[in-house]
């Protein structure tokens, strides 16, 4: 294999990495103090600084013109984006980034059924891809069922490089059920923003202008949102702590390089490539919850994300033998078509 044909394949690892860093490090931020939607406030902005000048230089002459409509799209995707990113902060704050990690894999679950009520997909019951990407969805959501509602007995823990514990005021139980709901939600919010954002790139097919514009919606909703939940002035202060150290990775290498590295990844080998390294994010968010934030690793997150990967990956072999086919279909068709030009061209010879 030559280099640039494994680039995407270590691109995809490194994409996974940040994804997995950014909740690692988030959780430990909020562990230390710092309030989840400040975070969100702040790392907004700096987004929207970093992707100004990008967006305003990229591919100037060749863009449709932005108009009202795509606008109004935009802001609808980031109305949903937003949701996803406070509902996927407080799941860490009540659960972690192992919770948060499995919950991700139910996004090709929900985007396949957010799909069949939009007319995007068809279900057909004599086909065993549409039965594959059924069977998948409900596996996954059952997985995700058992992560939340059974953490089960400690398998490994290690108290001695424990961060800090939660500081919320309900039991660890309760604290548990509620992340993974709140991740669920958020794991939907995912699905619903990929419909949007596919109806969008249609119509105005440049992404880093939309991803600009979006960013500064999350900014605007995140600052009003931000303004009226939290009334302690203290909260917005930023220290050479942690809280920074947070905003910076968020802003800079999880929402501009890793978005750009994603994409790039996404043009070179196509979405079923690049979704088949999500499940890899729980075996590095176990690692690191274990060894870095010191929490215990239990057997139900091994056995929930176990169930869940499994679903996810029966979605993605329904739906690549699905395209298997179709493609199977439009060589058959290519080849008839064909075949029938020469008998044109002698028939015209012999006129």
């Amino acid at each position: 294999m030559e280099l640039k044909d494994s680039l995407p394949f270590f691109g995809m690892l490194a994409v996974i990495l940040v994804q997995v860093g950014n909740m690692e490090l988030s959780k430990a931020a909020m562990s230390a103090g710092m309030n989840k939607y400040v975070l969100a406030v702040y790392a907004n902005a700096l987004s929207t600084l970093i992707l100004l000048p990008v967006s305003f230089f990229s591919c100037r002459s060749q863009r449709p013109p932005l108009t009202f409509s795509i606008l109004w799209r935009i802001f609808l995707l980031a109305m949903i984006g937003y949701s996803g990113q406070i509902t996927e902060y407080a799941g860490l704050q009540y659960g972690s980034p192992t919770l948060g990690t499995a919950m991700l894999n139910l996004i090709p679950a929900f985007t396949f059924i957010l799909a069949i009520i939009c007319r995007m997909e068809k279900l057909e019951w004599s086909s065993s891809s549409s039965r594959a990407k059924l069977l998948g969805t409900i596996v996954s959501i059952s997985g995700a069922f058992v992560v939340t509602f059974y953490k089960g007995p400690p398998i490994m823990r290690t108290p001695l490089l424990t961060v800090s514990s939660s500081q919320l005021l309900l039991s660890p139980q309760l604290s548990w059920i509620l992340g993974g709901i709140l991740l669920t939600a958020n794991a939907f919010t995912y699905s619903a923003w990929y419909i949007v954002q596919a109806s969008i790139l249609k119509k105005y097919p440049a992404v880093l202008v939309i991803i600009f514009y979006m960013m500064l919606y999350y900014t605007i909703l995140s600052i009003v949102f931000t303004l009226i939940v939290v009334r302690d002035a203290g909260a917005w202060r930023l220290g050479l702590d942690l809280g920074l150290v947070s905003v910076l990775y968020t802003a800079v290498i999880s929402s501009v390089l890793r978005g750009s590295l994603s994409t790039w990844c996404l043009s070179k080998t196509g979405p079923l490539f690049c979704s088949m390294f999500k499940p890899l994010g729980i075996i590095f968010a176990i690692i690191t919850d274990v060894i870095v934030l010191g929490d215990a690793l239990c057997l139900g997150s091994l056995i929930g994300a176990a169930v869940t990967v499994i679903g996810f990956y029966a979605v993605l072999w329904g739906k690549a033998n699905e395209e298997k086919v179709y493609k199977d279909k439009r060589a058959v068709s290519f080849r008839s078509s064909s075949e029938k030009i020469p008998l044109l061209q002698s028939s015209k010879e012999e006129i």
